[in-house]
Parts: structure tokens; C-alpha cells; sequence
């Protein structure tokens, strides 16, 4: 066997050596990824990475658009794919966020966000990337991260913070929130006719929780919550552009007892409010099968910027009393 034979033996064997260890890597290549995309599937983490110049994405462990409801034919991998899905309300800034971090002024790219369905729901997204290849002259090449869908996450939050400003039984406003309602009246509006606080209690109501139980006097109160928030809506967010808007809130203290705050400070106004009120309960109300009767005693302080809500609160409570001693049913001007 000559010397060039001997050689081309030697090459031919180093090649089947090198096609076994890279059917080797590969197989542990796959292996590798199998276990990184189990491992980040678990945890409903997604990795991408980004091709700057092209816009094109990678994602390695789930199907691009899985999280939004899409194919991968519906919504290609690519930058302009993720930035028209995004919530019209965080596209500028979430995209301001990112290019901030590739044109090098912020370390990293971070970002909690809403995207759209394409069911129309939103889906909230916790996004974070950096730079890891620049090219020969410096520019950025590829930027690598990672996504979360932190959707119940923030329905979580969001469920929480309802709970701490809204009354459960009714879905109206609770005291705390209202306090906040009232000092950001004052704040927005001019210094003087800022406003009005009705103070509203049931009358006859323990009777008929008593008698009828507690579920059906749960019922009343959401009845009677639906009837205070449609009425207010007529008077002060009618549709007609040309009659004065005003704002409003309606809270429930607890027990029988509900707040009408507005920056409304027409009396008259708030006098055609409390009449159609007491217009509503004037006839037995038929409800759940039962036919019951229910009074409202109304208390109204007018307010201004010097006036602190528990003021405001008792002189219109101190007026429902004063209602309450004279006959129930109607209504009383601090």
C-alpha cells in the first residue's frame, strides 16, 4: 500500500470517526433541548432569542403565538408579529422600553405588559431580554430572553384590589374608596360648588331580613345598589351631549346604608335625584317572588375644598336622622 493510500485510509476513517461523534452531539443536541423545553414547558417560561437586523425570532421551547391563540401561520415569528399584538395602551412604551436597551441606554430590557388575544381577551406577559452578540463594528446582532404569561397572576392582583375597594355583596364602592373618590374631587375641581354627599338609609329593612333571611335581604340591597346606579347615571351621565355631565360615585357603607357622591352641586338637580329615588319605593317592590315595602330616609351635604369627608359624612347623616324622626321616606338639605 503506497503512502497516498495509506493517507486516504486514514482520512476516510477520520471522517466516519467525526460522523459518529457528530451523530453523537446531535442526538445529545436533541436530548439537551428535549429536557430545556420540558424543563421551561413546566413552568410556562418561554425562551426567544431575536435576529436584530432581520426582526426574526426563534422561539425554542413553544410554538410562536402559543400564548396569544395563534399558529405559527397565523402569526409568523417576527418582531413586527409581537408589536402589533400588543395592547394599544403599553405598545408605545413597552417598544420604547426595548429599543432603549438596543441602542445600548438601558443594561436591560424589562417589562410587564398586556398583549391581545386573538379572541380579544388580553393576556399580560412579563418580557425581559439583553444583548448577547454585537457584530464586527459593534452593532447589536442578537438579543436573547425570556416570556411568562403572568395573566392570572394579575387577575390575582387585580381580584385583591378589587376586594380592598369594592363592597363584595353589591360591587359598589366601600368606604375606602370613597374617601379617595371625595379628595380627588376636591383636587380636580375648582375652589368652590365642588360637590354633594347623599346619605341614604333603608327604611324597613331589618324587618324584612328578619322575616324573609338573610339571603333575600342580600338580594335587596344588590336590587336596591342597581336602582341608585342607573338613576344616577340618568341625571349625570345622560347620553345627550348637550345636557351637563357630572361625575358620580355610589358606595355601600355596610348594612343597609349607601353614599351618592357627585360633583354636582345643582340643588335642584339633586332634589329631581332624591325624588326619583323615593318615586322608585314609593309602591310594594315584587322581588324573588315576595312582595315587600321599602323606604330611603336621604341626607345631602353640599361640600367645598375646605371640607373634610367625615364632616361632610356626618352633617349628611345627621340630615337622614332628621328625616328618620320626621315620617322616613323622604328626603333633607343640610
Amino acid at each position: 500500500m503506497t503512502q497516498l493510500q495509506l493517507e486516504l485510509e486514514q482520512c476516510k476513517l477520520k471522517i466516519k470517526q467525526l460522523e459518529r461523534e457528530n451523530s453523537h452531539l446531535t442526538l445529545v443536541n436533541k436530548r439537551v433541548n428535549e429536557q430545556l423545553n420540558a424543563a421551561l414547558d413546566g413552568t410556562g417560561l418561554c425562551l426567544w432569542e431575536q435576529h436584530i437586523p432581520s426582526g426574526n425570532l426563534t422561539i425554542f421551547n413553544q410554538q410562536w403565538g402559543h400564548l396569544l391563540g395563534f399558529t405559527r401561520q397565523e402569526l409568523p415569528a417576527h418582531i413586527d408579529s409581537w408589536k402589533n399584538n400588543l395592547h394599544p395602551e403599553d405598545k408605545d412604551w413597552v417598544i420604547a422600553a426595548f429599543e432603549s436597551h438596543v441602542a445600548g441606554k438601558a443594561e436591560t430590557y424589562e417589562a410587564v405588559h398586556r398583549m391581545i388575544h386573538k379572541d380579544g381577551t388580553v393576556a399580560w406577559v412579563s418580557d425581559r431580554g439583553r444583548i448577547i452578540e454585537h457584530d464586527i463594528n459593534g452593532n447589536p446582532l442578537r438579543i436573547m430572553g425570556t416570556h411568562i404569561d403572568v395573566t392570572k397572576e394579575k387577575r390575582y392582583e387585580e381580584d385583591l384590589a378589587k376586594l380592598a375597594h369594592r363592597d363584595p355583596l353589591t360591587n359598589l364602592l366601600n368606604r375606602t374608596a370613597l374617601v379617595t373618590a371625595f379628595e380627588q374631587e376636591k383636587q380636580q375641581k375648582d375652589k368652590h360648588h365642588l360637590g354633594a354627599l347623599c346619605f341614604i338609609d333603608l327604611d324597613g329593612f331589618k324587618i324584612i331580613n328578619d322575616h324573609l333571611g338573610h339571603r333575600y335581604g342580600d338580594s335587596l340591597l344588590i336590587h336596591i345598589a342597581k336602582d341608585l346606579t342607573h338613576i344616577c347615571q340618568q341625571l349625570f351621565s345622560p347620553p345627550d351631549a348637550a345636557i351637563k355631565q357630572y361625575s358620580f360615585h355610589v358606595a355601600r357603607f355596610g348594612g343597609d346604608e349607601f353614599v351618592i357622591l357627585t360633583q354636582c352641586y345643582d340643588i335642584d338637580l339633586l332634589t329631581l335625584l332624591a325624588k326619583k329615588l323615593l318615586d322608585l319605593y314609593r309602591q310594594p317592590l315584587k322581588l324573588d317572588g315576595e312582595t315587600v315595602s321599602i323606604g330611603l330616609s336621604i341626607g345631602i351635604s353640599l361640600f367645598d375644598e375646605l371640607d373634610e369627608f367625615a364632616n361632610v359624612c356626618e352633617q349628611a347623616d345627621k340630615a337622614m336622622y332628621s328625616v328618620k324622626k320626621h315620617g322616613k321616606h323622604n328626603f333633607l338639605f343640610w
